[in-house]
């Protein structure tokens, strides 16, 4: 089973600890590495990168190592890839160049 790690107990996203392929169950472990979620995974994700923990509404803050760090640029369903696609940056405007990437 693929895992993730939640840094915060206030966190509502995990880091993939390895790349992850959609509908691959991913264990999340608290940084005691105590498994605290189980969450499948709706899309690819590469080896570093967010997971959604839970649903998050467009507006809603993202939280990671207990701080916001952006906030929901449209609905994100728990499972599903949390990157620059879905998010607006609390330290940088994104430009569309950075938009395409992906």
């Amino acid at each position: 089973m693929k895992k993730a790690i939640m840094m915060d107990v206030k966190d509502n996203v995990a880091t993939a600890i390895s790349a992850i392929a959609v509908g691959e169950e991913v264990e999340i472990l608290s940084t005691r590495q105590e498994v605290v979620q189980r969450v499948t995974a709706k899309e690819a994700l590469p080896l570093g990168h967010k997971l959604a923990l839970t649903d998050i509404k467009k507006g809603d803050e993202i939280k990671k190592y207990g701080a916001i760090i952006g906030k929901a640029s449209r609905d994100i369903t728990g499972g599903e890839y949390v990157h620059i696609h879905n998010v607006e940056s609390n330290r940088m405007p994104l430009t569309e160049h950075m938009l395409g990437y992906r």
